[in-house]
């Protein structure tokens, strides 16, 4: 049922909407992020070109077809600040509108040709009781919404892990070896499969994913895309 407009009026007066970034009111259609703020994230157009930085993090630890983080990340950016509002302030509206607005800039790319289920990262039932919900599934829901694909749960988390900020790339490996592994895996033989989630940084969480998907589903397709890349 559509909300009358009279009532939106009230309600965007009582309860202004802002952006996220710059706390500059948001117009009607608009959620989370101004048109300006989202103009201004820097693009990496990495999904433009082969052998981008972020597939040479990949080289040679799985086989894959294509990966891109479609925004440069860097701590304190506001990029960073809008991922923190995802993760940590229960926002994850953001990372399905973030999800939206990446898609539908693909859309005009051959990037996502092919490809025909989105696996996001998942956490480990702990992790995601704690937060409430998975921030890259949410990603993953608004680029299936603009992409018209569909989100699949075979990916699991079978056991948690600490938290990756403080580690080094040895430690970042080992404590994502072997977290997770992959239910019903002929549903997704023969399938072109984006992973996603939200940060790439060293690349060890998706390389822990992407290792276990390419061994036990028989034929895919791997892609791989993110919110942010470190540079």
């Amino acid at each position: 049922m559509r909300i009358p407009d009279t009532l939106v009026s009230i309600v965007d007066v009582l309860f202004p909407r802002t952006c996220h970034i710059c706390g500059n009111p948001l117009s009607r259609d608009v959620k989370f992020i101004c048109e300006a703020c989202r103009a201004g994230f820097p693009r990496t157009n990495y999904h433009r070109s082969a052998d981008n930085a972020m597939e040479r993090r990949f080289m040679g630890r799985f086989p894959f077809e294509r990966a891109a983080g479609h925004f440069f990340y860097s701590s304190g950016s506001d990029l960073s600040n809008l991922i923190q509002d995802v993760k940590y302030r229960r926002f994850p509206g953001i990372a399905r509108e973030l999800g939206r607005l990446i898609g539908d800039e693909l859309a005009v790319t051959p990037f996502l040709s092919g490809i025909e289920i989105i696996l996001p990262v998942p956490l480990h039932w702990r992790k995601l009781a704690s937060r409430g919900y998975n921030q890259s599934l949410h990603f993953a829901k608004g680029l299936a919404e603009s992409a018209s694909l569909s989100v699949g749960d075979n990916l699991y988390a079978r056991r948690n892990h600490r938290t990756q900020t403080a580690l080094t790339l040895e430690q970042r490996r080992l404590n994502t070896s072997g977290i997770f592994a992959i239910r019903r895996p002929d549903d997704l033989k023969g399938k072109g499969i984006l992973l996603v989630d939200d940060v790439c940084t060293t690349g060890a969480t998706l390389s822990s994913a992407a290792e276990v998907i390419t061994t036990y589903a028989q034929d895919i397709r791997l892609s791989i895309l993110t919110i942010g890349v470190t540079f």
